[in-house]
């Protein structure tokens, strides 16, 4: 018959997974030092024996939340560059100050490295709950995370988190008025650079300018996906304004693409907007700089990303939530978009 927990020791520990006793203090305080193989193969053996520190059985019984969890699969180039995240991060992050709490961040190479992350928090008591973002059309993530009993608010629509509280922005209304916009202008050659497909909210968008160029007569409309960075904005618009029929406006999923859209548009000598209107989604001070400024879809992301959190928070808690469209987006006109030169 094994020792009682009481008996079993830090040193018991690591001779079961081979390793030093400095190496386990290092992996149940979530010091670097050790790699995640080995802190694993320690928590692994700790549970075969029924050990804990003191420290970690007193984490454990605790109710209080004190960190939560945020992966993302997206390039760390991209991320530090992107208006949107640093913004969307810093919502959550002005909630979590108010409870004390902290924002644990990794970003991850594929959904299924963050699967498995997230389970590593969830068993291991690293966090009290996660953000979820991203999702893809039948995300793979949704089963597993939801058989772990993951606490987690899902920011994205409903018909994408399978049954995660959500948060979204309603980006299929925005589209709508950013496309009836500019045709009002008198533009009937539109385009719009998008995100990669897979992105459930890229789906969305691209569905609503299509089915919208459709009502207005205009076609499906002109898409070309992108991965969201401003070489990709920059290579889409140039491969748009050296096409036949060259489209009079074009709409982007963000703001860094529209940017970049807009330096093409200077370097192949098209005046903006004589002869281009360009409109960005993502308001961000990138849009209020250029020159012309850019027309955007505009809403408030900090403020998103603190409901985001609040939301989080109330899932944690137990109490019922509502998912709700947090805004829609709204058309802000500014210099870069005017009546096509006829």
């Amino acid at each position: 018959m094994s020792a009682s927990s009481e008996r079993i020791t830090i040193k018991d520990v690591a001779a079961a997974a081979g390793v030093s006793k400095g190496a386990v203090s290092l992996a149940f305080n979530h010091k670097p030092g050790v790699s995640d193989a080995t802190r694993e193969r320690i928590f692994a053996a700790a549970r075969q024996l029924g050990w804990a520190p003191n420290s970690s059985a007193r984490s454990l019984s605790r109710q209080a939340v004190d960190t939560v969890g945020l992966a993302i699969c997206r390039p760390a180039r991209l991320l530090g560059l992107e208006p949107f995240y640093m913004e969307f991060i810093s919502g959550i992050e002005s909630v979590l100050a108010e409870h004390n709490c902290s924002l644990l961040l990794r970003l991850v190479g594929s959904l299924e490295e963050e699967i498995r992350l997230q389970e590593t928090w969830w068993r291991e008591r690293q966090t009290a709950g996660s953000v979820l973002v991203d999702f893809r059309r039948d995300d793979p993530r949704i089963a597993p995370l939801r058989e772990l009993g993951l606490p987690a608010v899902a920011v994205g629509h409903p018909s994408l988190t399978g049954g995660f509280a959500s948060v979204w922005t309603d980006d299929a209304t925005a589209v709508n008025e950013a496309v009836r916009y500019l045709a009002a202008l008198g533009h009937r050659r539109i385009a719009h650079v998008g995100g990669p497909a897979g992105l459930g909210h890229s789906a969305i968008r691209v569905t609503a300018f299509e089915e919208t160029m459709r009502e207005l007569g205009l076609g499906g409309g002109l898409h070309v996906e992108t991965g969201f960075s401003g070489e990709d904005g920059a290579r889409a618009t140039r491969s748009l304004l050296l096409s036949a029929d060259r489209p009079t406006a074009i709409v982007y999923d963000n703001d860094l693409m529209a940017v970049a859209g807009l330096g093409v548009a200077a370097e192949m000598g098209v005046p903006v907007p004589d002869e281009l209107s360009l409109l960005a989604w993502d308001d961000s001070q990138l849009c209020r700089l250029t020159h012309p400024t850019l027309s955007a879809m505009s809403h408030d992301v900090h403020a998103f990303g603190a409901q985001v959190a609040r939301v989080l928070f109330d899932v944690i808690a137990g109490r019922d939530v509502a998912s709700h469209p947090v805004a829609t987006p709204s058309l802000v006109p500014r210099a870069s978009t005017a009546p096509p030169r006829t």
